[in-house]
């Protein structure tokens, strides 16, 4: 396989849309956790809150390694074009690998990330269901 400048080029729109999402659900996390946070300080503590609590640092968690993956993704393809750049062609394609690979891993745990936050609602779902009861 022939790589060339061009192809770890391509990745960066990708990469760079990938991040934003993931910034956008960090973003969104960090303002339920402040809510939950006020919440937490006012009222006596239930078990509903203690497993938001417990979700949302697992979640948090999962979304670091998330954005961690892609930074080094797109590092990585930095570093390939770099090395097609002085024809270290060798070079290139172990690391450009290595770009899609955690660029794979970062897509699969944000896949997790998305099945742990449909938990987080349907929790918060049948406690109000609960309520209807």
């Amino acid at each position: 396989m022939e790589i060339t400048i061009n192809t770890p080029a391509l990745l960066f729109p990708a990469i760079s849309l990938m991040l934003l999402a993931y910034t956008n659900r960090f973003l969104a996390l960090s303002q339920l956790v402040r809510r939950l946070h006020e919440e937490y300080n006012k009222k006596e503590k239930d078990n509903l809150l203690l497993h938001q609590i417990r979700s949302l640092r697992q979640r948090i968690n999962i979304i670091k390694y998330t954005q961690a993956l892609g930074v080094f993704s797109f590092l990585c393809c930095v570093i390939t074009m770099y090395s097609i750049y002085i024809k270290r062609f060798e070079i290139a394609e172990f690391v450009f690998a290595i770009s899609l690979l955690s660029l794979l891993v970062s897509l699969v745990l944000s896949l997790i990330e998305i099945f742990q936050s449909t938990k987080a609602i349907e929790l918060q779902l049948s406690d109000m269901e609960d309520l209807e009861k």
